[in-house]
Protein backbone atom coordinates (compact mmCIF):
# COMPACT_ATOMS: atom_id res chain seq x y z
CA UNK A 1 0.00 0.00 0.00
CA UNK A 2 0.80 3.29 -0.82
CA UNK A 3 0.46 6.58 0.58
CA UNK A 4 0.94 9.74 -1.37
CA UNK A 5 0.60 13.24 -0.04
CA UNK A 6 -1.69 15.68 -1.77
CA UNK A 7 -0.70 18.07 -3.97
CA UNK A 8 -1.79 20.79 -6.19
CA UNK A 9 -1.57 20.46 -9.66
CA UNK A 10 -3.17 21.82 -13.11
CA UNK A 11 -5.75 19.40 -12.78
CA UNK A 12 -7.22 19.93 -9.28
CA UNK A 13 -10.11 22.28 -10.46
CA UNK A 14 -11.41 19.36 -12.97
CA UNK A 15 -11.66 16.78 -10.54
CA UNK A 16 -13.20 18.65 -8.38
CA UNK A 17 -15.40 19.72 -10.77
CA UNK A 18 -15.98 15.92 -11.23
CA UNK A 19 -16.72 15.29 -7.51
CA UNK A 20 -18.98 18.05 -7.11
CA UNK A 21 -20.70 16.58 -10.50
CA UNK A 22 -21.06 13.16 -8.96
CA UNK A 23 -22.54 14.71 -5.28
CA UNK A 24 -25.17 17.25 -7.98
CA UNK A 25 -28.02 14.65 -7.13
CA UNK A 26 -27.36 15.29 -3.45
CA UNK A 27 -27.07 18.95 -3.58
CA UNK A 28 -30.45 18.94 -5.38
CA UNK A 29 -32.04 16.45 -3.17
CA UNK A 30 -31.04 18.68 -0.30
CA UNK A 31 -32.19 21.71 -1.84
CA UNK A 32 -35.42 20.28 -2.77
CA UNK A 33 -36.38 18.77 1.11
CA UNK A 34 -35.11 22.52 2.17
CA UNK A 35 -37.62 24.24 0.08
CA UNK A 36 -40.73 21.55 0.60
CA UNK A 37 -40.13 22.27 4.52
CA UNK A 38 -40.37 25.80 3.84
CA UNK A 39 -43.77 25.63 1.95
CA UNK A 40 -44.71 23.65 4.93
CA UNK A 41 -43.30 26.29 7.71
CA UNK A 42 -45.08 28.53 5.29
CA UNK A 43 -48.32 27.00 5.38
CA UNK A 44 -48.29 26.40 9.11
CA UNK A 45 -46.49 29.50 10.60
CA UNK A 46 -47.68 28.59 14.13
CA UNK A 47 -45.89 25.28 14.51
CA UNK A 48 -43.23 26.91 12.57
CA UNK A 49 -42.56 29.55 15.48
CA UNK A 50 -42.94 27.74 18.01
CA UNK A 51 -40.49 25.07 16.86
CA UNK A 52 -38.27 27.53 15.68
CA UNK A 53 -38.11 29.11 19.00
CA UNK A 54 -37.29 25.67 20.76
CA UNK A 55 -34.53 25.02 18.63
CA UNK A 56 -32.72 28.25 19.27
CA UNK A 57 -33.12 27.72 22.98
CA UNK A 58 -31.66 24.86 22.81
CA UNK A 59 -28.89 26.22 20.64
CA UNK A 60 -28.34 28.84 23.82
CA UNK A 61 -28.44 25.67 26.07
CA UNK A 62 -25.65 24.21 24.25
CA UNK A 63 -23.74 28.00 23.67
CA UNK A 64 -24.00 28.40 27.62
CA UNK A 65 -22.61 24.65 28.76
CA UNK A 66 -19.67 25.27 25.95
CA UNK A 67 -19.08 28.84 28.10
CA UNK A 68 -19.32 26.82 30.98
CA UNK A 69 -16.69 24.84 29.68
CA UNK A 70 -14.65 26.90 28.41
CA UNK A 71 -14.84 29.09 31.99
CA UNK A 72 -13.62 26.05 34.07
CA UNK A 73 -10.81 25.41 31.53
CA UNK A 74 -9.65 29.53 32.09
CA UNK A 75 -10.36 29.46 35.79
CA UNK A 76 -6.60 30.43 36.16
CA UNK A 77 -6.82 32.92 33.20
CA UNK A 78 -7.80 36.35 32.80
CA UNK A 79 -11.44 36.24 31.24
CA UNK A 80 -12.74 33.40 33.68
CA UNK A 81 -15.33 35.42 35.32
CA UNK A 82 -16.53 36.92 31.75
CA UNK A 83 -17.21 33.00 30.42
CA UNK A 84 -18.67 32.44 33.64
CA UNK A 85 -21.82 34.91 33.27
CA UNK A 86 -22.06 34.40 29.78
CA UNK A 87 -22.28 30.68 30.26
CA UNK A 88 -25.47 31.72 33.09
CA UNK A 89 -26.53 34.49 30.58
CA UNK A 90 -27.08 31.78 28.10
CA UNK A 91 -28.55 29.25 29.80
CA UNK A 92 -31.10 31.40 32.11
CA UNK A 93 -32.74 32.77 27.99
CA UNK A 94 -32.18 29.21 26.92
CA UNK A 95 -34.26 27.58 29.11
CA UNK A 96 -36.54 30.72 30.12
CA UNK A 97 -36.93 29.63 25.86
CA UNK A 98 -37.82 26.52 26.22
CA UNK A 99 -39.67 26.86 29.10
CA UNK A 100 -42.50 29.26 27.54
CA UNK A 101 -41.87 29.47 23.95
CA UNK A 102 -44.82 31.59 23.10
CA UNK A 103 -43.95 34.52 25.01
CA UNK A 104 -40.41 33.78 23.86
CA UNK A 105 -41.93 34.21 20.52
CA UNK A 106 -43.55 37.35 21.06
CA UNK A 107 -39.85 38.77 22.64
CA UNK A 108 -38.36 37.74 19.52
CA UNK A 109 -40.81 39.41 17.16
CA UNK A 110 -40.97 42.54 19.07
CA UNK A 111 -36.92 42.39 18.06
CA UNK A 112 -37.40 41.59 14.90
CA UNK A 113 -39.73 44.60 14.68
CA UNK A 114 -37.21 46.88 16.26
CA UNK A 115 -34.16 45.61 13.87
CA UNK A 116 -36.70 46.03 10.86
CA UNK A 117 -38.04 49.58 11.91
CA UNK A 118 -34.31 51.15 12.66
CA UNK A 119 -32.62 49.15 9.82
CA UNK A 120 -35.38 50.90 7.64
CA UNK A 121 -35.09 54.37 8.95
CA UNK A 122 -31.43 53.80 8.29
CA UNK A 123 -31.31 53.04 4.66
CA UNK A 124 -34.21 55.72 4.12
CA UNK A 125 -31.54 58.34 5.83
CA UNK A 126 -28.58 57.13 4.11
CA UNK A 127 -30.12 56.98 0.65
CA UNK A 128 -31.56 60.41 0.99
CA UNK A 129 -28.38 62.17 2.36
CA UNK A 130 -25.48 60.05 0.33
CA UNK A 131 -27.44 59.93 -3.47
CA UNK A 132 -24.87 57.55 -4.56
CA UNK A 133 -25.44 55.38 -7.83
CA UNK A 134 -27.85 52.89 -6.31
CA UNK A 135 -29.53 55.01 -3.82
CA UNK A 136 -32.99 54.09 -4.98
CA UNK A 137 -32.58 50.47 -4.41
CA UNK A 138 -31.45 51.48 -1.02
CA UNK A 139 -34.25 53.93 -0.40
CA UNK A 140 -36.90 51.11 -1.84
CA UNK A 141 -35.40 48.40 0.76
CA UNK A 142 -35.40 51.00 3.56
CA UNK A 143 -39.15 51.79 2.84
CA UNK A 144 -39.84 47.87 2.89
CA UNK A 145 -37.76 47.29 6.14
CA UNK A 146 -39.99 49.75 7.36
CA UNK A 147 -43.17 48.58 6.41
CA UNK A 148 -42.17 45.30 7.87
CA UNK A 149 -41.07 46.77 11.40
CA UNK A 150 -44.26 48.43 11.12
CA UNK A 151 -46.34 45.56 10.58
CA UNK A 152 -44.92 43.58 12.76
CA UNK A 153 -45.25 45.76 15.60
CA UNK A 154 -49.05 46.95 14.62
CA UNK A 155 -50.06 43.73 14.40
CA UNK A 156 -47.95 42.28 17.89
CA UNK A 157 -48.66 40.57 19.69
CA UNK A 158 -50.62 38.00 16.92
CA UNK A 159 -48.28 38.59 15.08
CA UNK A 160 -45.87 36.39 17.40
CA UNK A 161 -47.79 33.53 16.12
CA UNK A 162 -46.89 33.59 12.49
CA UNK A 163 -43.65 35.97 11.47
CA UNK A 164 -40.74 33.87 12.96
CA UNK A 165 -42.62 31.17 11.01
CA UNK A 166 -43.27 32.87 7.84
CA UNK A 167 -39.65 34.24 8.01
CA UNK A 168 -38.18 30.64 8.81
CA UNK A 169 -39.68 29.52 6.01
CA UNK A 170 -39.27 31.85 2.98
CA UNK A 171 -35.34 31.54 4.47
CA UNK A 172 -35.55 27.82 3.74
CA UNK A 173 -36.95 28.25 0.28
CA UNK A 174 -34.69 30.68 -0.58
CA UNK A 175 -31.84 28.49 0.89
CA UNK A 176 -33.10 25.15 -1.08
CA UNK A 177 -33.27 27.19 -4.16
CA UNK A 178 -29.73 28.21 -3.81
CA UNK A 179 -28.67 24.29 -3.43
CA UNK A 180 -30.82 22.90 -6.35
CA UNK A 181 -29.61 25.91 -9.04
CA UNK A 182 -26.30 24.92 -7.57
CA UNK A 183 -26.57 21.52 -8.34
CA UNK A 184 -27.91 22.40 -11.67
CA UNK A 185 -24.62 24.39 -12.17
CA UNK A 186 -22.45 21.94 -11.12
CA UNK A 187 -24.19 19.81 -13.71
CA UNK A 188 -24.01 21.69 -16.52
CA UNK A 189 -20.64 22.51 -16.27
CA UNK A 190 -19.47 18.90 -16.18
CA UNK A 191 -21.83 18.25 -19.14
CA UNK A 192 -20.58 21.44 -21.20
CA UNK A 193 -16.43 20.06 -20.12
CA UNK A 194 -17.24 16.57 -21.72
CA UNK A 195 -18.49 18.13 -24.89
Amino acid sequence: MSTSTPTVSAGAPIAEHADLRRLSWLFLVLGLVSMLIGILAIGAPLVATTKSVIVIGVLLIIAGLTEAIQAVIMRNLRGFAIHLLAAALYLMVGFFVIEDPDRAAGVITLLLAAFFFAGGVLRIGYALVERFPAWPWVLLNGAVDLFLGILIWRGWPESKEWVIGLFVGIELILHGWSWVAFALMVRSFGSAKQV
